[in-house]
């Protein structure tokens, strides 16, 4: 096994996106080949409404696939071709946008107003950038959780990990997506696929990915307005770790215990023209699909 070291950590960004919600940024918008095959990920978290009520009205997507994962509250969503549905505390939806699709999405927050989950984005390849579009929507009841002994906890939702399969299927990109909650100062190693681009995204507590093995740190400091505390040189809340390549992780928790997400896909390679949630391969097929948007024909008849 060959441990993967920290290529990078970073942390998101506050912006503000559809008509007026206010996230972070984790990634996006950059250079694609950093993330090949992902996009774009966002960290949708606020406990004001007035911050995120107004949602994600209509717009359009190609060529991609967006997954969205909801922690608190509830997501409803509809789109041009009929479909609607809620995505509650603990679901995840993932959508094909493939030739095109209009859609929106509109967060509530829970019972005291919260509201949180993430949004990504991962590219499809070339031969099925006009795919069909679909949805895939599962509920958090139906997505496998292990708990292993040292009392760490995996949510799979897409991919195979510890032997369990989540239930998103039929990815472009082959992607492995968990949700991974360990207990304080637990330290845990973690396969990933030696072929993949891998990234961990640090939501919760505070830990160390650099040096596994050494002891862990006894000065903190208050960090992120005395919610929790932090052990100095260690990753906490909002931070983006990339790794370099390898098959494994290592993670050492800190001593309120750490939660991320592990996100790793084997790249595309291939060459990307961008506009917002449009993204094709050259510039022409990128000026068909807004050509595609004023006359009307974007969305394209199913077959």
């Amino acid at each position: 096994m060959t441990f993967r070291p920290v290529r990078s950590t970073t942390k998101a960004q506050p912006t503000m996106e559809g008509a007026g919600v206010h996230l972070h940024r984790v990634f996006g918008f950059g250079d694609p080949a950093e993330s090949d095959p992902f996009l774009l990920l966002d960290d949708f978290r606020n406990d004001d409404p007035a911050l995120y009520e107004k949602g994600f009205p209509w717009h359009p997507h190609r060529g991609i696939e967006t997954i969205t994962y909801v922690l608190e509250g509830e997501v409803t969503h509809g789109d041009s071709l009929g479909n609607e549905g809620t995505l509650g505390a603990g679901s995840v939806q993932w959508m094909t946008a493939g030739s095109g699709i209009l859609h929106q999405e509109m967060p509530r927050g829970n019972a005291t107003g919260q509201m949180h989950g993430f949004q990504l984005w991962a590219n499809l390849p070339s031969s099925l950038k006009m795919t069909a579009p679909r949805y895939q929507d599962i509920q958090g009841a139906d997505i496998p959780e292990i708990i292993d002994d040292d009392g760490t906890r995996v949510k799979i939702i897409t991919g195979s990990f510890w032997g369990k399969r989540g239930p998103v299927d039929g990815i472009a990109a082959e992607p492995m997506y968990i949700d991974v909650s360990v207990p304080p100062n637990v330290r845990k190693t973690l396969p990933v696929d030696a072929y993949a681009n891998a990234f961990a995204y640090v939501f919760a507590g505070a830990g160390t990915f650099r040096d596994a093995s050494a002891p862990v740190g006894v000065r903190v400091e208050k960090e992120f307005q005395g919610e929790e505390l932090n052990i100095r040189d260690m990753t906490g809340n909002r931070t983006l770790v990339r790794f370099d390549t390898g098959d494994e992780i290592t993670v050492q928790a800190g001593p309120n215990g750490i939660r991320f997400l592990l996100i790793s896909g084997r790249p595309l390679q291939e060459p990307v023209a961008w506009h917002g949630p449009i993204v094709m391969n050259t510039q022409d097929e990128l000026m068909q699909a807004m050509s595609d948007l004023r006359n009307g024909t974007f969305i394209r008849p199913a077959h």
